[in-house]
């Protein structure tokens, strides 16, 4: 019979399978979508040149007839869409939690067996005020697991707020101790609650730092204003139910555009100070 350890070590392995046959996938398609396009053009242009011939040479006929020439389009529009997770945040009652990475700072892993039957509430404490947060335990309970963990460990403490986008969609993004959008806990793992997910304001949701809807780590963000734009790859784990006029009156002031036109570091700092969580 497999240890603890060895069954660990096991669903690393097929996880990291997983990532690279995802990684294989995604670049089979963008090769046959530029093969298609290529092809498309190449149409176009033996049309185009088909109809040069033609033309000239029916010109040079008085009695030429008339016919009709057949033209060929292509267009491909790549087309924002959802990408359910492949590796599992939990397997037979255990949250896998994987090494990933070089940790922003230092702090345990998540115990393996979330309370499933807990409820809780985050109180994030910040330099605006307070905002307070009940977490969706029952609907994504490794991400909440992980969260409460990073927050007990005092991770989120002293940390500043690092995005704000106000264009296209509305949120504030927090959570990484190095406050240049690339930092984590040092581990990973999958993503849960995406069926059906919807972004309206005051949702809390899992950030993905490398575009792998299975890289969840410890950035979160909070959605201010309702973002339908957002497709449905981003973790739902909390809800706002106070201070969410907080991140509102921090939207109004607007971002640095560092990234972009709406889209930088909050003009009026957010730092969170602390986080804690209480139980029931």
């Amino acid at each position: 019979m497999a240890t603890k350890r060895e069954r660990q070590r096991m669903l690393a392995r097929q996880a990291h399978q997983r990532r690279i046959q995802r990684q294989a996938e995604r670049e089979r398609r963008t090769r046959r979508l530029a093969v298609t396009i290529i092809a498309a053009i190449l149409v176009i242009a033996v049309g185009v040149g088909t109809a040069a011939i033609a033309g000239a040479f029916s010109a040079s006929k008085s009695s030429a007839a008339a016919t009709s020439t057949p033209s060929a389009s292509a267009s491909a529009t790549p087309t924002a869409s959802a990408s359910p997770s492949s590796t599992p945040a939990m397997v037979d009652g255990k949250c896998v939690y994987m090494t990933a990475g070089t940790a922003a700072r230092k702090v345990n892993f998540p115990p393996a067996t979330p309370d499933t039957k807990a409820t809780y509430r985050a109180t994030i404490r910040t330099n605006r005020g307070k905002i307070v947060i009940d977490l969706l335990n029952s609907q994504a309970p490794c991400t909440v697991n992980s969260f409460v963990s990073l927050a007990d460990q005092g991770y989120y403490n002293n940390t500043d707020c690092q995005r704000l986008v106000t264009v296209g969609f509305y949120i504030l993004q927090c959570g990484d101790p190095t406050g240049t959008g690339t930092g984590g806990p040092g581990y990973e793992f999958g993503s849960e609650n995406l069926t059906g997910a919807t972004y309206p304001a005051g949702t809390v949701a899992m950030a993905i730092v490398t575009g792998d809807p299975d890289s969840n780590g410890s950035q979160f963000f909070l959605v201010y204003k309702g973002s339908s734009e957002l497709s449905p790859d981003y973790t739902p784990f909390g809800t706002i139910v106070r201070g969410l006029s907080i991140l509102q009156n921090v939207a109004k002031a607007g971002s640095d555009n560092s990234n972009g036109t709406g889209d930088g570091h909050p003009k009026e700092k957010v730092e969170i100070e602390s986080v804690t969580i209480s139980k029931t």
